[in-house]
């Protein structure tokens, strides 16, 4: 298992934010539903992200990737799918749930395969649409074997589970042969990711009717219209460095949208209402600055499940205590997120403690080192890095580097040239 040593300094300097892996799965797909040619730009290939070209090859699309340019050229084949078609998502939740209907879409017959916890992660949203269908599944620990078609209707959706299922239909409900309806059962969790899904397909031609997050209307027979897209920078991969920022780095983040719809803008306010400061240096770059203001605040983790990791190395140095509320969607991702992040910052001496839905964080000045794990979850080991920078004595993160691959393949190499010493 691979092992960085970081020894603790204070970052300083300038980081581009690499690219949104939300909005670049999104613009993939909607590009090979084009079936027109399409240019992808400002595009880095994380595993996910390699996930979901996988899968859109395998369906027929084709692309050519310049590391150069950051530039992805995508066209879709006219052939019709073989009589199974195997498309293996790696780790990448979104991957299969976006393409789970997708596929049955265009095909009739499909296995999934995914490695680690991926096919333990939940989809009965689905399999509850497929009993309803008449859709044959079969699922076993790293595979989804799905025979049957989609059929246009009434499609209901638990909005507590993911908003990935919602996306999922969203992509493939405009392709059938009549109007359908998604309707959610309860309240939607990540709206912003839906809001990223839907101004993504608007781009590409498709027309979504969004009534306040309950229901969504889906006319058939619409068509992807082939299109240029240049994709904006991650705030979720931003959270890490502006964190840092917040706890005493000197540093700027770049290739950030002001006005994006991205749910993990959030983090800008988050880190305010903290004490700290955010200075917008200009239209597309931040900066988060230390005050001995800093204090403990509760945020709710359901429309931010993603920088609750991060978060809580920030609460770990704000004085008084910090909850983070809402949070048990995170015993389902990567990692058990609520498990592994007490894990984590307790063995570095952080005052935490976890409840079935909850963090309860009292803060330090300082943290201590120590040999952690990065639980095969590229969030715990970001997380785990940035909090070094304010620990006293050398952190280890056990299987960084494979879990960083995930989404920010360079995210050591970016914390080095900011000064880190991570090795």
């Amino acid at each position: 298992m691979d092992k960085i040593t970081i020894t603790p300094c204070p970052l300083s300097g300038s980081v581009k934010i690499p690219p949104s892996k939300s909005y670049a799965h999104r613009a993939i797909i909607s590009a090979f539903l084009s079936g027109g040619d399409c240019k992808i730009e400002n595009i880095k290939l994380s595993d996910d992200i390699s996930a979901t070209l996988s899968c859109m090859k395998a369906l027929g699309g084709e692309y050519i990737y310049d590391p150069q340019s950051l530039t992805l050229n995508i066209s879709r084949k006219t052939k019709p799918l073989t009589k199974k078609v195997r498309l293996d998502c790696l780790e990448s939740g979104s991957t299969l749930r976006f393409f789970i209907p997708i596929a049955l879409s265009l095909g009739t017959e499909f296995e999934f395969s995914g490695k680690d916890r991926l096919l333990s992660r939940p989809l009965d949203p689905y399999f509850k649409i497929f009993d309803h269908l008449g859709i044959e599944y079969h699922q076993t620990e790293n595979s989804l074997l799905i025979s049957g078609s989609l059929k246009p209707g009434k499609f209901v959706i638990d909005g507590s589970v993911s908003s990935q299922f919602v996306t999922g239909l969203l992509f493939a409900l405009p392709l059938l042969d009549g109007t359908s309806e998604i309707a959610i059962d309860g309240n939607l969790s990540s709206k912003g990711y839906i809001d990223i899904t839907l101004d993504v397909l608007k781009k590409f031609g498709i027309k979504i009717k969004n009534d306040n997050y309950k229901t969504f209307i889906i006319e058939g027979n619409q068509k992807y219209k082939a299109q240029n897209y240049v994709v904006e920078g991650d705030f979720s991969q931003s959270a890490f460095f502006l964190v840092a920022g917040a706890l005493g780095s000197d540093i700027t983040v770049s290739g950030l949208n002001p006005d994006s719809l991205q749910g993990d803008k959030k983090i800008l306010d988050i880190i305010k209402e903290t004490g700290a400061k955010i200075e917008q240096v200009s239209k597309s770059d931040f900066s988060a600055i230390c005050t001995s203001l800093m204090h403990g605040i509760t945020i709710d983790a359901d429309e931010v499940p993603d920088l609750v990791p991060v978060l809580a190395v920030l609460f770990a140095f704000c004085k008084g205590e910090s909850r983070i509320t809402n949070a048990s969607r995170l015993r389902l991702k990567e990692s058990d997120r609520l498990s592994t992040t007490c894990d984590v910052l307790k063995k570095m001496g952080a005052d935490i403690e976890e409840g079935e839905d909850f963090l309860v964080i009292k803060g330090k000045q300082t943290l201590k080192g120590a040999e952690v794990s990065a639980h095969n979850d590229h969030r715990i080991a970001m997380a785990a890095a940035i909090a070094a920078c304010r620990c006293e004595g050398d952190v280890i993160i056990d299987g960084a580097e494979k879990a960083v691959s995930k989404s920010y393949p360079d995210f050591f190499e970016d914390y080095n040239n900011l000064g880190g010493n991570a090795r």
